[in-house]
């Protein structure tokens, strides 16, 4: 049977990837986020799984707008790193799980998830900026092998929250039927707070973000309960991303500790945000007072 021992909710921004790619991480605008990812980092690199599922959404690199599913999972070998307009991104290409990725999808259909099936597919910054904040130094290869799940919040209807929470929860029981012994970290991407176009371009919601990030443990059925609208209103027009973080957190358990958590303002005009969390209860919770 295999386990989930971590779950990763970080954002997936862009300029992210670049900072570290161009080595500008220690720069005054980016070394308070770097320097927030690490304890994060320290403790990923004591507890490495066997496989990660990335759930994230593409930028139109690897799915044309023209199709865009609501969800869809990669069942390939290998995931090419996409060009996206200024060459490719100096980082490994992703390993699958096909095993795993055919487990999953047939388990989540038949628990009513009808999901697209990608047996090519170009990965964007949406996959590869996650983990680089995880690993950013992988070498010629990332940790482990990666099982894309990609989450359409481009366009007009996204899923709801509440369908995403219930994806993770479908994802954690299928996940825990797989019959090999192996360990599995789940990542959320995305998010947060953030609008790029429009009369509230630049939009940031720093209160909402720090509730979110207290609620995502605490309370993740009540951010379930918001609607598409809310969280347009409350985080903006691309802040909807964060309904993916709830995919990640409905593959944990109820009870799960919070490792490590760093949040800053504003990276390429987003809010961005790391939450690391054990799949275990905290003991010291656990005992009596």
């Amino acid at each position: 049977m295999a386990e989930v021992i971590w779950g990763l909710a970080t954002s997936h921004v862009p300029s992210i990837g670049a900072a570290m790619d161009r080595e500008k991480t220690q720069d005054d605008n980016w070394k308070p986020l770097f320097d927030g990812y690490q304890p994060a980092r320290e403790w990923l690199a004591e507890h490495k799984p066997d496989v990660a599922i990335v759930i994230y959404n593409d930028h139109a690199n690897g799915i044309d707008l023209d199709i865009v599913p609501t969800f869809g999972i990669g069942t390939a070998e290998r995931y090419p790193v996409a060009d996206e307009g200024f060459g490719q991104r100096p980082v490994p290409e992703v390993v699958g799980h096909p095993e795993l990725s055919l487990h999953l999808l047939e388990n989540l259909v038949d628990d009513g998830f009808d999901l697209t099936v990608f047996q090519e597919l170009e990965v964007d910054h949406g996959l590869t900026v996650p983990l680089s904040v995880w690993t950013p130094e992988p070498g010629d290869a990332w940790p482990c092998p990666v099982v894309p799940l990609l989450v359409n919040v481009i366009q007009y209807p996204q899923p709801t929250a509440a369908r995403c929470y219930a994806l993770g929860k479908a994802l954690g029981r299928a996940i825990r039927n797989f019959p090999e012994d192996i360990t599995v970290g789940v990542l959320g991407t995305g998010g947060m707070s953030h609008q790029l176009a429009g009369a509230r371009a630049g939009f940031i919601n720093s209160d909402f973000d720090r509730r979110f990030l207290a609620e995502i443990q605490s309370d993740p059925a009540k951010l379930a309960a918001l609607s598409r609208e809310d969280y347009v209103r409350l985080a903006g027009s691309e802040g909807i991303e964060m309904i993916m973080w709830l995919i990640m957190r409905g593959a944990l358990d109820d009870d799960i500790t919070r490792v490590h958590d760093t949040y800053f303002v504003a990276a390429s005009n987003t809010a961005a945000a790391l939450a690391l969390f054990e799949n275990k209860a905290d003991s010291r919770a656990l005992q009596p007072a």
